[in-house]
């Protein structure tokens, strides 16, 4: 079980009870939407008094509270997947058959076996609820030759289960193609209730929509395919077709406009149902927490936020802590007061070097992430040597480079916090040995996986299609090198050092055997003859925008840290007493100017700088699409704000001359 695998204090504490909330007000709003449906179901205009009356009876009768039960038991399958297998970081595939491969992945089977059986059981009790023709599978009927009594075949409710079944994988195979187990964050905080109440006509929009295309969908799937499953139910089950009534895979069956009524408003109820269990779970979930900033007791702290923002394997933590980060630094002043305390005894500035020094590694960890993809981008994917590649990084090494403390490390640690991109409450610790594994979360070392999944589990693959694949021709004719020089020659008035190469192998290593050339040969071969293929090149050819999403993917992380740490230094102006902050400015702002140097550089790139289409309205959430927009304002505005707090002191600042010039721009509102 997902609970006893779990060993941070913040799971069983906070996560768990309010997965729990979240399912419980479900189960409470069971009722309300099962009442809704009883009144829409046997609705009668012309007869008010008799209407009421009859969903009065029905709503006290032991066929619908015993539907509630089984109601509920779904509900509370729903919330364990929500619980088990969400995460804050999408899964993005890069091609169309990385998505063929995650919908096809055992684990989605397995995921999609268990919303079919949960929407049958839904439709059944809908089924059971409207009575009439719908009730039952079997119904007496007369024989036309013999003109006996036997049990015939009720195509009316088989009609409803099989729909059921299929509104259960559409839901499944949705939660996969539109991230629906993604959950992020707003950016306005918002209490429990109202956003609850803002949200509520989105879901039930949603919800009559995808009814009504699950609707149309399953009533063409049934015309054409509904007679293999009518008659393998019938011969199992030994039970007759009546010739007598018109069977519903025909064009005058469908044109039963009461069953197709029936249809769309069990099909809202199904969706309505789950959906607002994911509402729920989502508005639980990334409900702000205050961490303390330091603790009395030595027991309490891990639970302080330097402790929690360190943390590598409790992702949700990470989140909300970040996310507690920028909301004390703009509203809480004695808490900021707090992180520029100095411990006693001893007089240092622990709080503040320990949360800079977080802030500071993710900003760094971005920074290295977009010059890599860039330099592969440059050299067509090829992979560089290890001293090139080191050159590369050394713009940005100065991020995590803090002169006067010793509290601070001197290089970006590359093991960044963000690794576990699979569930959101899963321990990166389990591994392989998890008994139950994200669904939603390809293998890091299945074929199907997201190269934006192994970068963020520390395994980068630059020949990926996703990560080095060349989508215009003028890049190809680009120089390989877009990185200009680093910020330590820059500092120091040095030269930039020209990129190492690669020492030539002897030559009698480079002359290949015959066998490996001919299968080098046959590779070619195959791979020239499948790139002629329609169908193939559809189905591997890159998705335009997937490798940018991809890289920015869990970049509402660094929003906060930008926000966090621009709000923090900006409020030192007048609230630091003891300077701690000063001695860490030089190497926020070169951190802040190298990380928007790779930042515009990678919207210059080809379809980096694309909006994404609009799509119709689902529960899916799709904010993951524009986090690199909202990356580039965040960081352009945390500059401006220190700018502008310190104006023209920050001539005094020791930074490099180009970085100078370019925060000169911001001082200038220029940029």
């Amino acid at each position: 079980m997902f609970s006893l695998k779990q060993n941070s204090w913040f799971i069983r504490k906070v996560v768990i009870w309010r997965a729990v909330a979240s399912i419980a007000w479900s189960v409470l709003l069971l009722p309300v939407t099962a009442t809704v449906f009883v009144l829409l179901s046997r609705f009668s205009p012309f007869h008010p008094i008799q209407w009421i009356s009859d969903c009065t009876s029905l709503l006290a009768a032991s066929s619908t509270i015993f539907s509630l039960v089984v109601l509920c038991g779904v509900v509370l399958i729903t919330g364990f997947f929500n619980l088990e297998f969400y995460t804050l970081v999408p899964s993005i595939p890069c091609s169309r058959m990385a998505l063929l491969g995650t919908v096809l992945h055992p684990r989605q089977c397995v995921h999609s076996l268990v919303y079919c059986t949960m929407g049958m059981l839904v439709m059944w009790c809908a089924s059971v609820t409207i009575g009439g023709r719908y009730s039952t599978l079997g119904t007496p009927c007369r024989q036309s030759q013999s003109g006996e009594v036997v049990t015939c075949l009720n195509e009316y409710h088989l009609f409803i289960l099989l729909a059921g079944a299929f509104m259960g994988y559409s839901h499944s195979f949705l939660g996969v193609v539109q991230n629906m187990y993604y959950v992020s964050f707003q950016p306005i905080q918002q209490y429990k209730y109202p956003r609850f109440k803002g949200c509520l006509p989105m879901v039930v929009k949603c919800s009559v929509i995808q009814a009504l295309y699950s609707a149309r969908n399953f009533a063409a799937f049934y015309f054409f395919f509904g007679y293999a499953p009518k008659t393998w139910i019938s011969s199992t089950l030994n039970l007759q077709i009546d010739s007598s009534l018109q069977p519903l895979d025909s064009l005058t069956g469908f044109l039963d406009f009461s069953l197709l009524y029936h249809l769309s408003i069990s099909g809202t109820f199904l969706y309505l149902t789950w959906y607002l269990t994911v509402l729920l779970f989502r508005i639980y979930v990334t409900e702000a927490y205050s961490f303390p900033v330091q603790s009395t007791f030595t027991e309490d702290a891990e639970q302080c936020l330097p402790k929690v923002l360190a943390e590598k394997n409790t992702l949700v933590m990470k989140f909300l802590a970040l996310q507690d980060l920028a909301l004390l630094s703009q509203h809480s002043l004695s808490r900021r007061l707090e992180v520029f305390s100095l411990s006693q005894p001893g007089g240092h500035a622990h709080n503040w070097n320990a949360i800079s020094r977080e802030c500071l590694s993710l900003l760094s960890e971005l920074t290295q992430r977009l010059v890599a993809h860039q330099d592969a981008i440059a050299s067509n994917g090829r992979v560089k040597s290890q001293s090139a590649s080191s050159d590369t990084r050394s713009a940005s090494s100065s991020c995590s480079v803090v002169s006067g403390t010793e509290d601070i490390a001197e290089t970006p640690r590359l093991s960044v916090p963000l690794r576990t991109p699979g569930s959101v409450f899963k321990s990166s610790v389990g591994g392989a040995n998890s008994a139950l594994v994200a669904p939603f979360t390809p293998d890091v070392d299945s074929p199907f996986s997201s190269p934006a999944i192994r970068r963020l589990v520390g395994q980068q693959d630059p020949q990926s299609p996703c990560f080095g694949t060349v989508q215009s021709p003028h890049i190809m004719r680009r120089g390989p090198k877009l990185w200009s020089a680093s910020t330590e020659s820059q500092s120091s008035g040095s030269p930039p050092a020209s990129p190492a190469t690669v020492p030539s192998p002897p030559a009698a290593s480079q002359k290949p055997s015959f066998l490996a050339q001919w299968l080098q040969n046959r590779r070619e071969q195959v791979k020239s003859f499948l790139a002629k293929r329609v169908l193939i090149m559809y189905l591997f050819n890159k998705l335009p925008e997937a490798s940018s999403q991809a890289l920015f993917a869990d970049s509402q992380a660094h929003i906060w840290a930008l926000q966090g740490l621009s709000h923090l230094v900006a409020a030192s102006f007048s609230e630091d007493q003891f300077g701690v902050v000063q001695t860490t400015l030089p190497n926020i702002l070169s951190c802040l100017v190298v990380l928007l140097e790779a930042v515009d550089r990678h919207f210059k790139l080809p379809h980096a700088s694309s909006k994404p289409v609009r799509t119709i309205c689902s529960m899916g959430d799709s904010t993951y699409k524009t986090l690199r927009f909202a990356l580039r304002a965040a960081l352009k505005t945390a500059i401006y704000k220190i700018t502008t707090t310190f104006g023209e002191h920050l001539n005094a600042v020791n930074i490099s001359t180009e970085h100078r010039k370019r925060l000169q721009q911001f001082l200038e509102f220029k940029d």
